[in-house]
């Protein structure tokens, strides 16, 4: 049973030396030399990360001379990135849906302006009673109308 190229794509990305290899060749083709200069490791490590990007479709070697050049090859990317697209529409309604509900909650615990008790008739009646019968008071002793002190 051989494995399908989306699984061998993956595996060969799950290592991030290698990942760093196909972001250095993402710039251009580069010997296998230039490749392992910012890597501590040998040489033969490096080799080995390469034939498992090359084993994945993901780079290309061709032979210059003396100079073994790399070159990336996104194909396999692609088939990644189209499989993935598969997945953004689930994604998308989780998150819409995710969404909703912290904007219901929000609406439910927001803060709300404390409402002013209403007054009832009777108790609006004894209060414009009192006050009439404090200005009455304050005008029997003299006092010009206005504020009690």
């Amino acid at each position: 049973m051989t494995p399908d190229h989306l699984s061998t794509t993956f595996a060969a990305l799950a290592d991030p030396t290698r990942r760093a290899i196909l972001a250095r060749l993402s710039l251009g083709e580069l010997s296998v030399t230039e490749l392992a200069e910012p890597f501590e490791m040998s040489m033969p490590a490096v080799s080995k990360h390469l034939k498992v990007l090359e084993r994945a479709g993901l780079i290309a070697r061709s032979r210059e001379a003396q100079w073994r050049r790399c070159r990336l090859d996104a194909a396999p990317l692609r088939e990644v990135s189209d499989w993935l697209e598969g997945y953004r529409s689930f994604w998308e309604q989780s998150l819409e849906r995710l969404d909703a509900y912290l904007t219901q909650l929000q609406t439910q615990t927001e803060p709300q302006e404390p409402q002013k008790p209403q007054m009832t008739q009777p108790q609006m009646a004894q209060m414009t009673q009192g006050r009439k019968a404090k200005r009455k008071a304050s005008s029997k002793k003299g006092r010009p109308r206005g504020r009690a002190d």
